[in-house]
């Protein structure tokens, strides 16, 4: 084989792994940020239900001294 063609030849075998591995890096980044939406949102999530026990806790303590003034 002449070296002109191995040298082609490896070079396309070199492009191509390059495009493999940005592609896998891409798709390692796009797990990685819906991951991190996930969170956000779960954590977001957890946030409301605490506040919402919160004041279903105080209401309950106003409405157990008299103090609810619905």
């Amino acid at each position: 084989m002449d070296p002109q063609k191995m040298s082609y030849e490896a070079g396309q075998a070199q492009g191509q792994v390059q495009a493999q591995t940005e592609e896998k890096a891409n798709n390692l980044m796009d797990m990685a940020s819906n991951a991190a939406q996930s969170a956000k949102e779960t954590m977001q999530e957890a946030g409301q239900q605490v506040m919402a026990t919160a004041q279903g806790a105080a209401d309950a303590v106003k409405n157990a001294t008299g103090m609810n003034k619905n």
